[in-house]
């Protein structure tokens, strides 16, 4: 891979397509969850972006430059893809519950704060250390979700013990941001798993596929044996699921192909940029507003966006 010089920084527009669709799917989820439920709308993202994922593994198998290969699954392989499909199922739960208390952009806000967490999780489980100028973009972007993450009323509000119902919103909140951190790890190491001969786009194919697969066995049993009805009512929403799982499995499918090209810790800075397409679709489409803290808080964020572009 190292080879195609483009490769080098072709992971950028990747997670930039990857943290848009991204945001699209989790607008389309928020609308679910009154229909569903909290859990039934996580399933909805794994369970209707299967066929996606399986017709891009078939068309890369078809249509790559090796046509026909699959890739050797070893046990570690098997090992950092449960991990990561598991923790990604309890990520995506609790961000969704958090997105039921307050602001929607703050909500996923909250969750962005597995930033500093995966880029410890990553170097001490993956041995990749951030440099300099990532560490520095990274703190800012973290400072950006500080920002954004204070109530109306900014520091006094605090100060004062918090807005009522924050402490659910912030427990749910940092809850999904170390799920997600774990789970960006486990498919970054199963990515390096397959080796250098596998290209970033198939191993990406086959780790979404492979994963939601697991996901929505798993959650589908959960679901199914505590909440019968569950399956009638997914399949009365079929058109919003669609949405809300196609443009799931797009974006996992960007996440796990620039999760092959690139140390995590980069990726999920990066990716910090739903923030600002989460703010569009407070805007546009919930009719929600920012403060002034929080819009600093944007800024902030954009700042740690071009530090981390920067050092390539």
């Amino acid at each position: 891979m190292s080879s195609l010089p483009w490769l080098a920084w072709i992971w950028i527009p990747i997670t930039l397509w990857a943290a848009f669709a991204q945001t699209v799917r989790n607008a389309a989820q928020r609308t679910l969850i009154s229909d569903l439920g909290t859990l039934a709308a996580t399933l909805v993202r794994f369970l209707y972006g299967l066929p996606l994922a399986a017709a891009w593994v078939l068309g890369t198998c078809v249509l790559g430059d090796r046509p026909g290969l699959v890739p050797v699954f070893t046990p570690t392989y098997a090992a950092w893809l449960a991990v990561g499909a598991v923790m990604q199922v309890a990520a995506t739960a609790f961000v969704l519950l958090a997105m039921k208390e307050r602001n929607f952009i703050l909500a996923v806000a909250y969750s962005k704060t597995e930033v500093l967490q995966v880029a410890l999780f990553s170097a001490v489980l993956l041995n990749e250390l951030p440099g300099p100028l990532a560490l520095a973009a990274m703190a800012a972007a973290t400072c950006g979700v500080v920002l954004l993450s204070l109530p109306r009323g900014g520091w006094r509000l605090l100060l004062a013990g918090g807005a009522p119902g924050q402490g659910r919103l912030v427990a749910c909140g940092l809850a999904s941001g170390a799920c997600f951190a774990i789970a960006s790890v486990g498919f970054r190491g199963a990515s390096l798993a397959l080796g250098d001969g596998v290209a970033p786009w198939v191993a990406g194919g086959w780790g979404v596929l492979w994963a939601q697969l697991l996901q929505t066995v798993v959650l589908g049993a959960w679901l199914l044996a505590r909440q019968p009805g569950v399956a009638r009512a997914i399949g009365r929403a079929w058109k919003l699921s669609m949405v809300a799982g196609s443009m799931g499995a797009l974006a996992s499918i960007a996440w796990f192909t620039a999760y092959a090209l690139q140390p995590v810790a980069d990726v999920r800075t990066l990716g910090l940029v739903e923030v600002l397409f989460s703010y569009a679709v407070s805007r546009r489409v919930f009719r929600e507003s920012l403060s002034r803290t929080e819009t600093a808080g944007l800024a902030l964020v954009l700042a740690g966006l071009v530090g981390i572009c920067a050092q390539w």
